[in-house]
């Protein structure tokens, strides 16, 4: 992937010349693992404004970083931060990752930039948009192979569980986050933690999950029926997903984000439930899997830059409503905008499934 790093680089430093900054140095463990592709929990890369790089790690990474970044100067150091810090010059850091206990340590009076490599990342490149599509197949398979084991007496701990296994069976690197399954009443609680409650008869049951594959993320959200469904529960599972299909169809490339968000929000609130759906439509999906761009209800200043999705842009639309004591429903896929339209990546049928 070493044409890749070298183009995310030169991305990154033709954004440094509007700030005034002759290099910035990042610390981000994502982001520098975004631009040279080394993951560690301890390095540092310097980006300058011609796009040369130089990285620094310390003796525990140092083999993979020489293997990996063959194309940049390579340093072994354990003070990452302070090894590559250029002694004169207008250097950014990353305000967003640098501790102000490190900020100060170098000298402080350093440019304090913030979301600058974000802002790179959020526009994927087709390998990028591959790996989470591989990531939202293994998640659509977990679930598949799962759901019929679901039925009454089993914990949502235990679904959980099931979940998680069959992701790691399936060649899953890991989980793309702690997997949410809420029963019942525990649907009102949007990341409700997995217990001992078990299904019964009669309720939702929502679940939350997602498969990590290289470092990728994928993000889905179905709800279930445990019997037949009371018309109070049907009628709340039409909404959302009705709601849903508004937010998913809003996905287009130049699209206001607070936009995507109405065309999902207003639904529900012209339903009489606006106050019970009180969390963002959904956010972008990638290395990490809450990312730029946010899709909510705050409207940006109209010359913000990341104010309107963009070509290329993977993110998740995910409405729920969620009723104190007596459940909820929550809805959500992974999609990447594209000029044409959006292209799903979690395929898994949004029909009210009744097990």
């Amino acid at each position: 992937m070493t044409v890749i790093h070298v183009q995310r680089r030169e991305n990154l430093a033709a954004l440094l010349p509007a700030h005034e900054a002759d290099a910035i140095l990042v610390t981000g463990g994502v982001n520098v693992r975004y631009l040279t592709g080394l993951a560690s929990s301890n390095a540092a890369v310097l980006i300058r404004a011609d796009g040369g790089a130089t990285l620094a790690t310390d003796s525990r990474y140092i083999g993979a970083a020489r293997r990996l970044c063959a194309d940049i100067e390579v340093v072994e150091e354990s003070d990452v931060a302070g090894a590559l810090l250029p002694e004169s010059g207008r250097t950014g850091v990353e305000a967003d990752h640098m501790s102000v206990a490190t900020y100060f340590r170098l000298g402080g009076g350093h440019l304090r930039l913030s979301g600058l490599v974000e802002a790179v990342r959020m526009v994927k490149d087709d390998t990028e948009i591959d790996l989470i599509r591989t990531a939202c197949e293994l998640t659509d398979r977990a679930f598949a192979e799962v759901l019929p084991e679901l039925r009454p007496g089993l914990t949502e701990k235990e679904v959980a569980r099931a979940l998680e296994r069959r992701m790691a069976e399936l060649g899953a690197d890991g989980l793309a986050f702690d997997t949410i399954v809420a029963s019942g009443p525990n649907g009102a609680i949007p990341h409700h933690s997995p217990s001992d409650r078990p299904l019964e008869r009669g309720d939702l049951v929502t679940m939350d999950f997602g498969a990590l594959h290289e470092g990728y993320h994928a993000d889905m959200t179905r709800t279930v029926a445990i019997g037949e469904p009371a018309d109070w529960q049907r009628e709340l599972y039409d909404l959302v997903r009705a709601s849903q299909r508004a937010g998913c169809r809003a996905v287009r490339t130049g699209a206001a984000l607070h936009e995507v968000d109405a065309a999902a929000r207003d639904l529900i609130a012209e339903a009489g439930y606006g106050e019970f759906f009180k969390h963002g439509l959904g956010h972008g999906v990638g290395l990490e899997i809450h990312e730029k761009p946010f899709l909510s209800p705050r409207k940006p200043e109209p010359d913000h830059e990341h104010a309107r999705i963009e070509d290329r842009v993977p993110v998740t639309v995910e409405p729920g409503v969620y009723l104190p004591g007596k459940g909820g429903v929550r809805i959500e896929d992974t999609l990447v905008a594209r000029d044409g339209g959006p292209e799903l990546l979690t395929r898994t049928t949004k029909e009210l499934l009744v097990l």
